[in-house]
């Protein structure tokens, strides 16, 4: 188990839901933090709570549906000549639920695939190519296990996408010292997920975070957060290896 003290992460989505815990739970690891919200105001909460850690962090903004913005944000990063070793790619939108399917709008597919799909491209493309200079990055791609739903065709369409992206990057990495992979957090009680989910938000900690400190050369996994639930840390670790 690779650690992560000292190393910096850019969480998107950082404001609230699982972005939230992931942030407190890397910075109890003592990790520094790139905080991602549309609204720099949106981040000052969890700012403040992982700075209890002692750990260093700053917040920055975007829409991840506007290309520019995304760009401006990782301009920005660079300037502040902060070295990106983690990413967790965590933002998500879900457009609607259309019970009218055929009738689903483009406009729920193109919102869908720009943040949740070419957003991250985006930030892999930049981030990734400095990490394979210094020979060390994680990246955790945010998935889901939606399925037969094409009321949701935007939504599950364009983690699909996130998948195929991911799988196919990581048949690049081999002996990089970068591993990307994909992480469900399952069906979980967030802005996102709805009061009825089944599952409370907590329940995704540590596996959302598990293949931040995978030491195996392993690319491309699913590393399902309802594998990891109760389990701690280094036990996590090892059980990510077996997959």
């Amino acid at each position: 188990m690779i650690s992560v003290n000292g190393k910096w992460a850019l969480i998107t989505g950082a404001s609230r839901g699982i972005g939230k815990l992931t942030a407190l739970f890397m910075a109890e690891q003592g990790c520094n933090l790139i905080l991602h919200s549309r609204n720099l105001k949106h981040s000052e909460e969890v700012l403040a709570a992982v700075k209890e850690f002692g750990v260093e962090a700053y917040c920055v903004q975007a829409e991840l549906a506007n290309h520019e913005e995304v760009v401006a944000m990782l301009d920005e990063i660079e300037s502040k000549g902060t070295a990106v070793d983690i990413v967790f790619n965590n933002a998500a939108v879900q457009v609607a639920y259309r019970e009218d399917y055929w009738q689903t709008p483009v406009e729920d597919i193109d919102l869908s695939f720009r943040i949740n799909f070419t957003a991250v491209t985006t930030i892999c493309y930049r981030l990734m190519p400095p990490m394979i200079e210094r020979g060390f990055g994680r990246v955790i791609n945010t998935t889901s296990g939606i399925k037969d739903q094409p009321e949701q065709a935007g939504y599950s369409a364009s983690k699909a996408a996130l998948d195929k992206f991911t799988t196919d990057i990581g048949t690049k990495l081999d002996g990089t010292g970068v591993l990307i992979n994909l992480t469900d957090p399952g069906w979980c009680r967030t802005d996102l997920g709805g009061p009825q989910a089944p599952n409370a938000p907590e329940s995704s900690i540590p596996g959302v975070a598990v293949g931040a400190f995978v030491d195996d050369g392993k690319s491309g996994r699913l590393l399902n957060a309802s594998n990891f639930a109760d389990m701690s840390l280094a036990d996590a670790v090892e059980k990510a290896a077996t997959l």
